[in-house]
């Protein structure tokens, strides 16, 4: 029988797996922020790093805590504008670098 990453990664390294996992329970416990909101941070970060698994594992983690679908979309929304937002503040390179270009080389 083939085991699961999680069945493996515990196996290999208990200690540190359940060191994991203690740690992302404290991350996505209320504290200052609302779970939800946590949650809905994480989805934002989900799309900015492209991680499938953790689309698959906060959406409905932030649904579990009351975010809505247009909740979730607008999280979404906000990850996109500043992962393009990245483009357009590093514009001034592109500027620089087409300046001290030497014409013709």
């Amino acid at each position: 029988m083939t085991q699961t990453p999680g069945q493996k990664r515990k196996d290999l390294t208990p200690d540190t797996e359940q060191a994991w996992r203690d740690f992302s329970k404290a991350v996505f416990n209320a504290g200052e922020l609302d779970t939800r909101t946590k949650q809905l941070i994480a989805v934002a970060v989900a799309h900015v790093t492209q991680c499938p698994y953790c689309i698959e594992g906060h959406v409905p983690a932030a649904k579990r805590a009351g975010a809505t679908q247009g909740q979730v979309m607008e999280a979404i929304w906000v990850a996109a504008e500043m992962r393009a937002g990245g483009a357009v503040a590093h514009s001034h390179l592109a500027f620089d670098a087409y300046e001290s270009a030497r014409d013709g080389k």
